[in-house]
């Protein structure tokens, strides 16, 4: 532990004047990228006859006005926080996972099958529910995982394929293995084995956001996580140095899919209706990328991006109702926010914004010394 923190300072004391500045805006650029997208968004609800402040005012007591509805904000974060930590830990080892969908999918139909099938209720239908979920998300992932190290096969087309068919395997298991009276949905789950409330919300709120900070130390701050930082950014130069590669690239695959089907195992276990529907899952996997790519693949990051997700999704229909605007503002606002956030950090990298930003700085230390 010692010796990570003196490491740390090391580096901060190695890095460039140059460095630590990017480093800076690319910690604002998210934060400004926000505050362009509720600006943009407050010019189209103007636009449309409306108060932008009411309106935002009213998204916020929709989210977060009471107990109860911070609860249902966090519930509607959770499935995010857990996809996003997927995107995250994939990206940071260099892999391009757009599979989380298809993984959550998965994971909530083998927490299905597992608790319905073998009928089990109380904390055993729990754990082995969570811990079914788990391992068929990563097996999930493991597939696409395989195609890559051993065929080459690009892992965006192969994981966005495997979505469809995790969704159409849903289907087949909530209109015909699990139906709940030939209707197309499952049987609920047995109430015993619903996840525990704490507070206004469900426990897998507490087992995201701890997941969180877990994946945040295993990525920063162990030797594990320095091989996948390593191999994301060259696994040519990690080859050379005696890392296994291949090894790496497929754990990185296994745990993200894991990641996702663990959060579909707790969606399933922890939200009503407690039952696989048409519609379980979706967006979640796609959001999760967004949300890996504005918090710059910082798990802690990825849970407060994943948390305004949830603000924005449970105050959009409070914004409605309140001012008379369409949700699909909170939808514009949304994509305005990855793509200022995306086309930000972009730009941080771009020479000549280096270069402004290297004679701005220049220019203040000389302002400095003649003061």
């Amino acid at each position: 532990m010692a010796d990570n923190k003196k490491l740390a300072k090391a580096k901060k004391a190695a890095s460039t004047p140059e460095e630590q500045r990017e480093k800076r805006l690319m910690v604002l650029t998210p934060i400004v990228s926000v505050l362009l997208a509720l600006i943009v968004g407050a010019i189209v609800i103007a636009c449309l006859g409306k108060s932008p402040i009411q309106g935002y005012a009213a998204m916020l007591q929709g989210s977060l006005g009471d107990a109860g509805k911070i609860g249902k904000t966090l519930e509607r974060a959770c499935p995010l926080i857990f996809t996003g930590l997927a995107a995250v830990f994939a990206y940071k080892c260099g892999v391009f996972n757009l599979g989380g969908e298809g993984q959550f999918i998965m994971g909530g139909c083998a927490t299905a099958t597992v608790v319905l099938g073998l009928h089990l209720t109380g904390p055993m239908g729990l754990l082995l529910g969570i811990i079914a979920g788990i391992v068929v998300g990563g097996i999930w992932a493991l597939i696409p995982g395989i195609m890559k190290i051993t065929r080459g096969l690009n892992e965006m087309i192969t994981t966005i394929m495997l979505n469809y068919i995790a969704m159409y395997f849903m289907e087949y298991i909530f209109k015909n293995v699990f139906s709940d009276q030939g209707l197309p949905k499952t049987l609920a789950m047995p109430k015993a084995s619903h996840l525990m409330d704490v507070g206004t919300a469900h426990a897998g709120v507490i087992i995201a956001i701890a997941l969180g900070v877990i994946l945040w130390y295993v990525i920063f701050r162990t030797s594990f996580g320095f091989k996948i930082r390593a191999v994301g950014m060259s696994p040519t130069a990690s080859k050379v140095n005696g890392f296994p590669v291949r090894a790496l690239v497929l754990l990185a695959f296994v745990i993200s899919g894991a990641i996702a089907g663990m959060g579909g195992a707790v969606e399933l276990l922890g939200k009503t209706p407690f039952r696989l529907a048409d519609g379980f899952g979706s967006g979640f996997g796609f959001d999760g990328v967004a949300i890996a790519l504005i918090a710059q693949l910082n798990p802690i990051a990825a849970i407060f991006v994943a948390l305004l997700f949830g603000i924005l999704s449970t105050g959009g229909t409070m914004m409605q109702s309140v001012i008379g605007v369409p949700t699909a503002i909170v939808d514009i606002v949304r994509g305005l926010i990855i793509i200022f956030a995306v086309a930000g950090m972009a730009m941080v990298k771009l020479p000549k914004v280096k270069a402004f930003f290297a004679n701005l700085g220049s220019k203040n230390k000389k302002a400095e010394v003649n003061a």
